[in-house]
């Protein structure tokens, strides 16, 4: 059973810093591109980052450009997003997945999705 567990979401304000987690089970980690999405309500689901299996390359949706980072821990299952800069516009629920390495750079067709960790950003 695959499972994505999202951790590290919460409130700040504008200006702020917040580091997303996500802990996979039941996959081969190792083999999978990661990435980040996000929705906030009323719009439609976003790319936020991307990485390959290897960690060698990484996308970013425009609005996240040098702000974000991604990163992953093969050894341990784990993605990591740290934000900084927030914005009140980041203010989404922000979803884990996994997908095959050609939906690194589309940031479409991902296979497996976390439950989600609401990120609050207030001005």
């Amino acid at each position: 059973q695959v499972q994505l567990v999202e951790s590290g979401g919460g409130s700040v304000q504008a200006g702020g810093s917040l580091r997303l987690s996500c802990e996979a089970s039941g996959i081969t980690y190792r083999n999978y591109c990661m990435g980040w999405f996000r929705q906030a309500p009323g719009k439609e689901r976003e790319g936020v980052a991307t990485i390959t299996p290897g960690g060698t390359l990484s996308y970013y949706g425009d609005s996240v450009k040098g702000r974000f980072t991604i990163s992953r821990d093969n050894p341990k299952n784990t993605l990591y997003l740290q934000m900084n800069s927030l914005k009140p516009e980041d203010t989404a629920m922000y979803y884990c997945a996994a997908g095959g390495y050609s939906d690194c750079q589309s940031m479409n067709g991902m296979d497996y999705w976390g439950k989600g960790t609401l990120v609050t950003i207030s001005s």
